[in-house]
């Protein structure tokens, strides 16, 4: 359960949530940019019959998984040093604070595990590929049978992220539009940030 601060006290009345630090927003809506492009890319690649302009897809899509990868290390770094993180509203429950944890973390989990996968298929293809407009010599031999149980382990956890980040925008639309409890204004820039009395441990 999260430290609130005595301006944050649960009986009262007046409880503001405040926002995030704008290092950690930075994070969050760049991560959103990025994995949507990313599966606009995957979804594209179905209906491209071109080789040459699958290939160059692949590059931005392996390109943009290392990013994101980068991005998520990077945030969980800032996480643990910098960041502010607002305490849950009082008025919710413990279980509700536990399964925002836990969503909060299977994302952070996905977001490094994909690109991982990813360039692990990449790689037991055992050919060069291009990498941010850099040519990378193959490093392994190839070895069909990992690629394709890579190619499987790949394309079924990003379902998994999918549906994650389907649960996690469905949350933050009903924190913000029904419960009007301050959990999504908590990640918009333009929200009055909260004085940093203590580091909570709310979800970022």
């Amino acid at each position: 359960m999260p430290a609130l601060s005595p301006a944050a006290d649960a009986s009262a009345p007046s409880f503001r949530r405040g926002r995030f630090d704008l290092v950690t927003i930075t994070f969050h809506w760049l991560t959103v940019l990025l994995v949507t492009a990313l599966f606009a890319i995957a979804w594209s690649l179905h209906s491209v019959e071109d080789a040459d302009s699958a290939e160059q897809l692949l590059m931005w899509h392996r390109t943009l998984g290392v990013t994101v990868w980068v991005l998520t290390i990077a945030r969980l770094a800032w996480r643990r040093t910098g960041a502010w993180l607002p305490p849950f509203p009082p008025t919710m429950p413990t279980l509700q604070q536990w399964v925002a944890k836990a969503s909060e973390y299977a994302l952070y989990a996905l977001l490094i595990a994909q690109p991982v996968t990813g360039m692990a298929q990449t790689l037991t293809r055992g050919r060069p590929f291009p990498l941010a407009g850099i040519e990378v010599p193959a490093l392994m031999a190839k070895d069909k049978a990992l690629t394709h149980l890579l190619h499987d382990i790949h394309e079924q956890s990003a379902y998994a992220l999918l549906l994650v980040i389907g649960l996690h925008a469905f949350a933050g639309l009903l924190h913000g539009l029904v419960l009007r409890d301050g959990v999504l204004q908590a990640m918009f820039p333009w929200t009055r940030p909260e004085r940093r009395l203590e580091r909570a441990s709310g979800p970022s």
